[in-house]
């Protein structure tokens, strides 16, 4: 199922999940976690798409590592409307040693199962992925 070089399996829940994002626009925002007793990537939260940033951001644990995806809707200087799906790989400092070498040693393989993801951050404080580290990455 899993082995130490292609990281944890992933749920058929996180890739549905991920196309309903996707395509449907029916979420704003998606957290991952990895379930160590079934060793797999599983769906935790789903933001619906009347929820904020500020939601998303509070929804990520203080002290524990997860995965997540945000649609970022924007309007560029065109005055176009777009979005933009980012992946954030969130490992608070504060984390364990061994959650935070299991989640960088599973990110790679888990991203590729997500296929339509433009941007990519790494965050190990709320302010590594503040709104304009957002804004500035979707421009």
């Amino acid at each position: 199922m899993a082995n130490s070089a292609s990281g944890m399996a992933v749920h058929d829940d996180c890739k549905l999940r991920f196309l309903e994002l996707k395509a449907k626009r029916v979420f704003r925002f998606i957290v991952f976690k990895i379930d160590e007793k079934i060793q797999q990537v599983t769906v935790e939260k789903l933001g619906q798409t009347s929820e904020s940033y500020e939601d998303f951001s509070a929804s990520l644990p203080a002290d524990e590592c997860r995965y997540a995806v945000y649609d970022y809707d924007f309007t560029t200087d065109e005055n176009c409307q777009k979005s933009k799906i980012f992946f954030i790989a969130w490992a608070p400092d504060s984390s364990r040693v061994r959650s935070k070498m299991l989640y960088a040693s599973s990110k790679d393989r888990f991203k590729r199962e997500l296929d339509g993801i433009q941007v990519e951050l790494q965050a190990t404080d709320p302010s590594e992925m503040s709104m304009d580290i957002i804004k500035g990455r979707a421009m």
